[in-house]
């Protein structure tokens, strides 16, 4: 399956999702959330280069996710009430964590980085499996797809270059509009708006460089969607 396939797919999936859900469903996802907001710190940190920040914000995550496991062991969320991996999850995160902060305190930022990636996996994956659609997931979907455009040298696809650039900026644009769709609570805050705005206008941007047949004249575009995206993310991703 190809990889626009599997990207629409997605998008169509993120903009579909039902309702809102309420009462033990929910908060137990507010206070996953409320630990993510420290991982996402650790995560940009760690790729900062800023050792002992990331440390904190990694003691933090813990302290909020292993309260989240001592309530998940209590009373079961009902969403994950059929998941058996549901506890393997959560012992997953915990564990990357751990192998993360001593990454960091070794003073390996990198690699602790990258292991922190996989926490991102973990709980998407989770998500996934018990057909939940959180704002981080939508963020985690752009997020890859953006990756993917910055790994392709599409000068070096010749003739091909521009039609797989306009496909790919294509499928950004929609992710972006799956991004915008569902907001999160923390969208009250005044800085939301003007974030989510530069990472549309970053989409936008590429596909409308996209649609002028010049790759080169889109690679100013291509430069600028993973700042726009890491400012948003920080925040509220």
């Amino acid at each position: 399956m190809s990889r626009l396939f599997c990207s629409i797919a997605l998008a169509a999936g993120l903009l579909s999702t039902g309702p809102v859900m309420a009462g033990p469903v929910s908060d137990f996802e507010v206070s996953m959330r409320a630990a993510y907001a420290d991982y996402r710190s650790a995560l940009f940190l760690t790729n900062s280069g800023k050792g002992e920040a990331a440390i904190q914000a990694l003691d933090a995550f813990m302290g909020k996710w292993s309260a989240l496991t001592v309530v998940a062991d209590a009373t079961p969320p009902p969403q994950y009430a059929d998941d058996t991996g549901f506890r393997h999850t959560l012992d997953a995160v915990a564990a990357a964590v751990a192998r993360a902060r001593t990454e960091a305190q070794g003073n390996s930022l990198s690699k602790a980085h990258e292991t922190l990636e996989g926490v991102r996996n973990e709980i998407s994956n989770l998500h996934e499996r018990n057909g939940i659609i959180g704002f981080s997931d939508s963020m985690n979907a752009y997020h890859a797809e953006m990756e993917a455009i910055l790994g392709t040298d599409y000068a070096a696809l010749g003739t091909d270059g521009i039609g797989r650039l306009r496909e790919d900026a294509a499928v950004l644009s929609y992710l972006a509009a799956a991004v915008a769709a569902h907001p999160p609570a923390e969208s009250v805050n005044p800085s939301y708006e003007p974030l989510l705005d530069a990472l549309l206008a970053s989409a936008a941007a590429l596909r409308d460089a996209a649609r002028t047949g010049d790759i080169a004249a889109a690679r100013p575009a291509i430069g600028a969607l993973r700042p726009a995206y890491l400012k948003f993310f920080l925040m509220f991703g």
